[in-house]
């Protein structure tokens, strides 16, 4: 059993004996020992059906984005802060939606997330929207509008390089330009590494 299926075990067995409902836990994937390491939030409808970190709507932007920088999926280690998709009851439906995790969700998800940072070791982190930014960062002031786009030095072998979250781009049509930009910014960053 390697670190990463020991940390799973320990997730699942934390996550048995905690309040958080019963949910599929939507764990991180990817390379062993890569360059680079993306975080989101948490999982979405088609993430918790499949048990895989972005497979869904805003899955199909990342794998687009990837291709930008000059990365396939296979090459990146891809994570969430929180492992099981946040949701709450459709006033409309009556059906489970997405929503942004809780604090009590991040609280109880972000020392999983931190020991599989040092298990993963990336160089560089990227971070996809706000709530992996403050959970990586560790303050809770920034704003991805404020940082996104440039590297932050996190300790002396590895960067933080906050990117808006990739469904940002599917409800906000104006941040196309922004994103294509701050790709680019990376992968300059990337090359220079």
């Amino acid at each position: 059993m390697n670190r990463q299926e020991e940390l799973q075990k320990k997730i699942i067995k934390k996550f048995e004996s905690a309040v958080l409902g019963q949910k599929r836990l939507v764990f991180g994937e990817g390379a062993q020992a890569p360059q680079l390491m993306m975080i989101g939030e948490a999982p979405g409808g088609e993430e918790e059906k499949l048990g895989r970190p972005f497979v869904g709507k805003a899955g199909k932007n990342l794998s687009s984005f990837l291709e930008v920088i000059g990365l396939r999926r296979e090459e990146i280690y891809i994570s969430n802060v929180v492992k099981l998709r946040p949701t709450k009851e459709s006033p409309k439906t009556g059906k489970a939606v997405n929503r942004p995790p809780s604090g009590e969700e991040i609280a109880f998800f972000l020392p999983f997330l931190m020991e599989e940072i040092q298990i993963i070791s990336p160089k560089v982190i990227v971070t996809l929207g706000n709530v992996p930014l403050k959970a990586v960062w560790g303050e809770k002031s920034i704003t991805i509008g404020d940082v996104h786009g440039r590297p932050y030095p996190l300790t002396e072998e590895r960067f933080l390089f906050p990117l808006y979250h990739p469904a940002a781009v599917i409800y906000n049509r104006a941040l196309a330009e922004t994103y294509q930009e701050d790709l680019q910014s990376l992968k300059k960053f990337l090359y220079e590494q």
